[in-house]
């Protein structure tokens, strides 16, 4: 019996080594906003770029959710900083989204 839990535990371990993450997620809901990097630029952030991609079940994920995307979305050449957005729902589907402040 003892090697059957000892067995089944690192079974289970093994599972769930790949669902760390370094941003807080909850395992029922999740919708969280999260800084991702600012600039030593000066001045106001005039203009804003979104960009944003939708996963559905963990096994399709599709959309551009890159800096690059946001920037090319909100006409932004110069960077203030970067804010990331996440919302899920049972791992059923999520949507990440980009905002990228700047000028």
């Amino acid at each position: 019996m003892k090697k059957a839990i000892i067995i089944l535990t690192s079974c289970a371990l093994l599972f769930v080594t790949g669902c760390a993450t370094i941003y807080p997620a909850g395992s029922i809901y999740t919708n969280i906003k999260l800084p991702v990097t600012a600039t030593a630029n000066s001045g106001i952030a005039t203009k804003v770029g979104t960009s944003q991609c939708t996963s559905i079940l963990g096994a399709v994920a599709i959309g551009d959710a890159s800096i690059e995307a946001a920037k090319k979305n909100g006409g932004i050449t110069k960077v203030h900083h970067i804010d990331y957005d996440v919302k899920n729902i049972l791992g059923i589907i999520g949507t990440y989204k980009v905002t990228v402040y700047g000028e």
